[in-house]
């Protein structure tokens, strides 16, 4: 069977190529009746627009490029599957690139994209993004790792950790250690203020609450094997000075410390609660079940997709959109035993 065309679909529906173009391209001038006549036709014949002749032409090439560092890390597959669902939802495709976080290879990659006449870029930068420079003209929404002046959209990190940090002061822990992402990353960065700023207010409360001694932090890669080490790093002290709770930057650094623990005959949450940063799925199968702050990643990607297929106001330049963080609460956190 020969391969059904765009002239069919007109013909049959009695309109214009230009009018079938018109509608597969969103067109706002088309009725909504005519609309749904001929997308009805077109899912009858199967047509399927060719994207290159369709770029040749000058016309959207109906693909998102997504250029993020590491496919390997369960928060960036996430956001990947997130903004595929929801480019899906506007009839767009994606192309999936890995930078690798290096920031060459992500000039590559973006110049790929580009040649492929995508219709917008969603980037995740690699952490030395101060060399990039990205192409004029094109529309490219930055996620996650914020860049100043672009257009930026991101979990509000600071506040997450803030509420995370509160969430183990209601129960009652004063020395709670913490696990910083790397230091040249933009959100571990923002996470380590969160986690100073709601130290420092709870010195400061006007009921007299003390802190023990001074912030407890080790500097880490967000990964298992480098959470496990800050967590022998953090918990190698008298059991009277050691963090009765660690606040780590990502479920995998703390599902990392978690292992610590259970290597020192620690129990969680008895004797050491932990909470991790990012909600993938794997902080609910563990055991026990991970506490963790959540990031809205399937909000960040909609919206992110929705702002380069201009269905959205794109954020002013420096004042990116950012959403709010919430707490999962598992089966690690509980309040602190007494020495």
């Amino acid at each position: 069977m020969s391969k059904v065309g765009i002239r069919e679909v007109a013909k049959l529906a009695g309109v214009s190529t230009g009018t079938v173009s018109r509608i597969l391209n969103d067109h706002p001038s088309v009725t909504n009746e005519l609309r749904a006549r001929v997308t009805a036709i077109i899912k009858d014949l199967g047509y399927t627009p060719d994207p290159s002749a369709r770029s040749m032409r000058g016309k959207v090439s109906r693909l998102i490029g997504i250029v993020i560092p590491d496919l390997t890390n369960p928060f960036f597959a996430e956001l990947v599957q997130s903004a595929e669902q929801a480019a899906a939802n506007h009839g767009y495709n994606i192309i999936v690139m890995t930078s690798f976080d290096h920031a060459a290879k992500e000039a590559d990659r973006i110049k790929q994209l580009t040649s492929r006449k995508v219709d917008g870029i969603m980037l995740v930068p690699s952490n030395d993004f101060h060399t990039l420079k990205l192409p004029k003209g094109l529309p490219i929404v930055v996620v996650d790792r914020l860049m100043p002046g672009y257009s930026g959209i991101a979990a509000d990190h600071r506040n997450g950790v803030r509420l995370g940090v509160e969430h183990l002061l209601q129960l009652g822990h004063r020395r709670i250690g913490f696990i910083s992402g790397p230091g040249h990353s933009v959100p571990a960065n923002d996470r380590l203020r969160g986690y100073l700023d709601a130290i420092e207010q709870a010195r400061e409360q006007a009921d007299g609450t003390r802190m023990a001694g001074p912030p407890l932090i080790a500097e880490a890669a967000f990964d298992y094997e480098s959470g496990r080490s800050a967590g022998n790093y953090l918990l190698a002290r008298a059991r009277n000075e050691r963090p009765t709770a660690i606040f780590a930057s990502s479920d995998q650094q703390a599902i990392g410390c978690m292992r610590a623990a259970h290597d020192l005959g620690i129990p969680i949450p008895a004797a050491l609660s932990i909470l991790g940063f990012d909600g993938i799925p794997l902080a609910s199968m563990t055991t026990p079940r991970l506490t963790t702050v959540k990031q809205p990643i399937q909000d960040i990607a909609a919206a992110a997709v929705a702002v380069l297929l201009n269905k959205q106001t794109a954020p002013e330049l420096d004042n990116p959109i950012l959403f709010a963080c919430e707490i999962l609460k598992g089966e690690t956190t509980a309040p602190p035993q007494p020495d």
